[in-house]
């Protein structure tokens, strides 16, 4: 079978398409023919050594797919069922991969495999975000950074949806409109605008309780700029590079903020919370409150592309690629 494969770090370049050997599954494990397989952000740190990973590595995190064996001691999946996974060790970007048993997530018929793929992750990072890691309140006013993209997408109309006004802030004015579309009632564009002075304008100059930032370097420190007192950072991503150092003395002085910088699989850590955290994703998609924008799909021979993609920060939406 076909993978991507990195034998060392760096750009778009060092990703290799090439042959690998599939074992059988092993016991708690089903091996899965992929359908479809999901691009994140994340994908690009992994690739790059941000995020270290024993070398070589096959990339990719999520994916949907048919289950066509089952190693043993495998319960409540059977032969020719539909799945999707989320899962570490990495293992999507490929035709196809062994996975625990216990990351597999159950789909909807009512998904399409690209809908189903464009969601998981994604879907799933906004609900532990939204609801559980700062969890809002309908009639709060929030920030998201990167409203138009694969997550903020999600985000603004998940918010909105709870009765949350959302403050999106984009990378260039033809995103404006999309954010708007998707939920946003305000829209800045942090390359162009005093976003900082537009957000405490917006809140009356009381600042925001939440600012929801996967874009990292570029944004820390105006996003602590706009929190109200007793505030909270969600810090979940670093498009433009990583956080810098700073003192916990600078949380005092702007006000008491709180600081977090949580990860998904901490908050799906059992089979239970996995399913139920997509299952809540699912329920919003089918019913039509959450739409899924898909930017592009590529082959999975053209994994390097679709990394070029991300990296212009022009995407709006999620990358799928196919095996």
């Amino acid at each position: 079978m076909k993978a991507i494969r990195i034998a060392k770090t760096g750009g778009p370049d060092v990703l290799e398409y090439v042959d690998i050997d599939l074992p059988t599954p092993p016991p708690g494990h089903a091996r899965l023919r992929h359908t479809a397989i999901g691009v994140n952000f994340i994908d690009t740190y992994h690739r790059s050594g941000l995020y270290p990973v024993p070398l070589p590595a096959t990339l990719g995190g999520e994916a949907v797919g048919i289950i066509e064996a089952l190693g043993d001691g495998v319960t409540g999946f059977h032969l020719g069922q539909r799945v999707g996974y989320c899962t570490q060790p990495l293992v999507g970007y490929a035709d196809g991969a062994n996975v625990r048993a216990d990351r597999l997530i159950t789909l909807p018929p009512q998904l399409g495999d690209d809908i189903a793929v464009a969601a998981m992750l994604k879907g799933m990072t906004v609900q532990f975000l939204l609801k559980r890691c700062f969890a809002v309140a309908p009639g709060q006013t929030i920030l998201w950074h990167a409203a138009a993209g694969g997550v903020g997408s999600i985000a603004s109309q998940w918010a909105r949806a709870l009765g949350v006004q959302v403050i999106g802030t984009v990378g260039s004015d033809d995103k404006r409109a999309l954010a708007l579309e998707y939920g946003c009632a305000h829209v800045l564009n942090t390359r162009t605008e005093d976003w900082v002075e537009k957000v405490r304008a917006l809140t009356g100059g009381r600042g925001v309780p939440v600012v929801y930032d996967s874009i990292g370097k570029d944004t820390w420190d105006g996003s602590l700029n706009c929190l109200a007192r007793r505030g909270m950072m969600v810090s979940f991503g670093n498009a433009s590079g990583p956080v810098p150092a700073f003192s916990p003395a600078v949380l005092a002085q702007k006000g008491s903020l709180f600081v977090t910088r949580p990860t998904l699989f901490d908050y799906v850590s059992t089979q239970q919370e996995l399913q139920a955290t997509a299952n809540d994703v699912f329920d919003l998609i089918v019913r039509g409150t959450i739409k899924i924008h898909i930017h592009a799909e590529f082959p999975l021979k053209e994994a390097r592309a679709a990394h070029i993609a991300l990296h212009s920060r022009t995407t709006t939406g999620a990358i799928v690629l196919r095996p």
